[in-house]
Formats: C-alpha cells, structure tokens, sequence
C-alpha cells in the first residue's frame, strides 16, 4: 500500500522572520541565500557588498553586484506598497544600479504592471525584478523558503530595441563586432555555455563573470593589432594591489595555465590586466573564420575560469 501523499501549507512570513532589518535581511544575505536568489532570477551571481547601505538620508536593505554592475534588493514581509516602489526608484539612482530586485510575501496588480513598464521603456542596462517570497511546510516539516519571481525584463524585446538603435548609427566595424560577440554567444550556448555574458555590443570586447565583484574574464577582438585576446581584467578600487598579489604567484599561476601571460599594471588606469593573446593576423571581416576564433576564445575562457577564479576568491 502507497503512503499518504503530504499536503503543502503555505504559510506567512512573519512566521519565520519577525522582522525584516533584523531578521530577513540578514538571512538573505547569507552567501547560500543569495545563490538560491540568483538561480531564481537567471543570474549567474550575487556577491554581497553591504547590507543597510545608505543612500543619502535612505538605506536600501541589501546591495549586491552580479559581476557586471550594481544590483539593489529592497525587502517587504508583507503585499507591496507605492512606498516601496518610490524607494526602489531612489535607490537605483542613488547608487548607480543596473539591476533591481523587489521581494515581497504577494505584489499588488499595479505594481507588477508598473514594474513591466519600466522593463519596457528603460534601456538593456536596467533591469527590474519582482519576486514573491514563499515559505511552506508540510506538516510538521520545517519550513522551506522558495522564490516566486512574478516579474523580469523580456530580455529579447528589450535587447532588440537597443541593438536595433545601435545598429542604425554604427559603423561596419561596430556592426561587425556586434555580430561576432552575439555568434560567440550563441556558440557557448550550444557548447555546454560555461560563462555568462554581458549582452553582446558594438564595440571590441565583451565580459563573464568569474564570481568576485571587480574581476572580470574580458574577451577582446583587435582589428588593428588583427588578432583576439582573453584576459582577467581588475577594476576594482584596489585593482593595484590587488594586481600586484595576483603577481606575487605568478609563477605557480602560469604553470597551472600552461602558458606564459601578459601582466599588464597599466599605470595610467585604475584597472590592471593578465592576458593571452593568439590568432595572429585574425581578419574580422572574414566570417567564415569566426568559429574557430569562437573555438579558441572558450577554450582559453575556460582556462582562465579554472585557473583564476579559486586563486581571485582566496584574494583579501
């Protein structure tokens, strides 16, 4: 005979957290809670870079980066209010965020349209994200938390909208670069899609994240120097320091790679660069030549993944 089938109970939040600055956003920031969000939302990362963090007179609850730019959590226990929709607005602006994240037990029908219109009027670099946090049990079960996100932007219109504008005003190089970066976006995505990327644009580079706010892994095409490049790029307020401890391993990092690197400080920038280059005499124009340059560029990309994001994560 089968046993009886439990029966999910969805139960309110304060029953877990009393208090949201006391209680729930201190939970959230927990490195497993924010993993738990980002796989919700489609992100490849949530690093957390402060909690309370004030914005002129204001706090917003939690503020993060995904690797590609600011992101702004701003909490609610209970349905959403127009207050709630005004601070995350002021906030997104007072801290520069390329993402907003709005968590609440349940979203009013005008907020998730508001949220919706400003997917659908505002540029590729904002992005607005409604979830609904649920907590269930079954039984006498512990109670599990779950992320219901109501609201994302509609990455295709939205990009389509963006690439379309460019597109009308960039030159053959930039209308070039820009098809080469969305080919070699599509090739990881049908190659096991190792990194994530930036959205793909007109210009001779494109990032992934590699799980630490201010290093990134940059993959570049240099139509003078006719040839393609992957590198670790630093651009974070210690990118000086945090260089000159990344080559202070030098040696065990090149002998793990398999290669000798270009150690770039660039003394007349705040970033600093570690980079590889090949495919010498690589001719942007020649497309059917590009799946090989994007064979390369994942091959080297992993690589630098593998070898870099442990010894990037042990950095102070």
């Amino acid at each position: 005979m089968k046993s009886p089938l439990g029966k999910l109970e969805r139960m309110p939040l304060r029953r877990a957290w009393a208090h949201e600055a006391g209680e729930f956003t201190p939970w959230l920031a927990q490195d497993e809670n924010l993993e738990m969000l980002a796989e919700a939302l489609g992100l490849s990362e949530l690093e957390l870079v402060a909690t309370e963090h004030p914005v002129g007179d204001f706090k917003v609850d939690i503020l993060c980066t995904d690797g590609d730019g600011k992101v702004i959590i701003e909490n609610q226990l209970e349905r959403t209010n127009h207050g709630h929709l005004g601070q995350i607005l002021t906030y997104a602006a007072g801290v520069g965020a390329r993402k907003v994240v709005w968590l609440a037990e349940s979203f009013r029908s005008e907020h998730v349209a508001a949220l919706e219109f400003l997917n659908q009027n505002t540029t590729e670099d904002l992005d607005f994200f409604a979830v609904e946090v649920e907590l269930w049990k079954i039984a006498d079960s512990p109670m599990a938390p779950s992320f219901n996100v109501v609201v994302k932007p509609n990455e295709w219109s939205k990009v389509g909208r963006e690439n379309a504008r460019a597109a009308s005003a960039a030159s053959p190089t930039k209308q070039l670069q820009h098809r080469f970066w969305t080919g070699l976006v599509e090739y990881e995505a049908s190659n096991r899609a190792r990194f994530r990327f930036q959205t793909p644009k007109a210009q001779h580079w494109i990032i992934s994240t590699i799980g630490r706010a201010g290093f990134h892994i940059g993959f570049t095409v240099n139509t003078r120097d006719r040839r393609l490049g992957v590198e670790l790029y630093i651009n974070a307020e210690d990118a000086k320091s945090q260089f000159q401890r990344l080559r202070e391993q030098r040696q065990s990092i090149e002998q793990a790679f398999g290669a000798a690197l270009d150690w770039q400080e660039l003394p007349e920038r705040n970033g600093c660069r570690i980079a590889l280059y090949g495919h010498e005499g690589f001719d942007l124009e020649d497309e059917g030549s590009w799946p090989t340059a994007f064979a390369w560029m994942s091959q080297q990309g992993a690589r630098f993944h593998e070898v870099f994001r442990p010894v990037v994560k042990a950095l102070p």
